[in-house]
């Protein structure tokens, strides 16, 4: 891995442990095994950095989600398959705790494509409903579960109110598929 990827994948790393303001510039160089001259030789300042593991985590998380949302099957299938797969829920959604961030949403470069990959998905999941002439406000409904499903895990410490929130919007699908 080039110093360059290692940085962001550091910078990925602590803003989901630490956020924005716990996330320094020496504690990415020593997670990154990289000086300051590197860090700086690739990127302008800790804001630069971190827009890259942000956009980074963007299209990792997109490639998933289109791959899932555009597999052979049903829209209920495709659908059910997203909510169902494997995630690191005690550490919460990659860009669900970005969200959370007040450095992240505070800063418009920041924020943007947090909310764009939202935005992104909750389009992709109303393309899905719709191709089941399934309700699509259902996108919105799916995607409170599952970032509340973090949230109430994360807080418990336990994966149980996560997994419950996930069956509980897979039986809500199933009842809206079968009309």
């Amino acid at each position: 891995m080039s110093t360059r990827d290692r940085l962001v994948e550091s910078t990925r790393e602590l803003l989901r442990e630490r956020g924005y303001t716990g996330t320094s510039p020496k504690a990415i160089q020593q997670r990154a095994d990289a000086g300051q001259g590197s860090m700086y030789h690739h990127f302008a300042g800790k804001q630069d950095l971190a827009l890259a593991a942000i956009e980074r985590n963007n299209e990792e998380m997109t490639a998933v989600a289109e791959r899932e949302l555009s597999a052979p099957g049903t829209p209920y299938e495709r659908i059910e398959a997203w909510l169902r797969r494997e995630r690191e829920i005690l550490r919460g959604c990659p860009m669900g705790v970005l969200a959370q961030d007040p450095e992240i949403v505070g800063s418009d470069d920041l924020r943007s494509p947090v909310a764009g990959h939202f935005e992104w998905l909750r389009g992709r999941l109303r393309d899905v409903l719709a191709e089941g002439d399934l309700d699509v406000r259902l996108a919105d409904t799916l995607m409170a579960v599952l970032q509340g499903g973090y949230v109430l895990a994360r807080a418990a410490n336990d994966t149980r109110p996560f997994e419950d929130a996930i069956e509980g919007a897979v039986g809500l699908l199933e009842r809206a598929a079968a009309g």
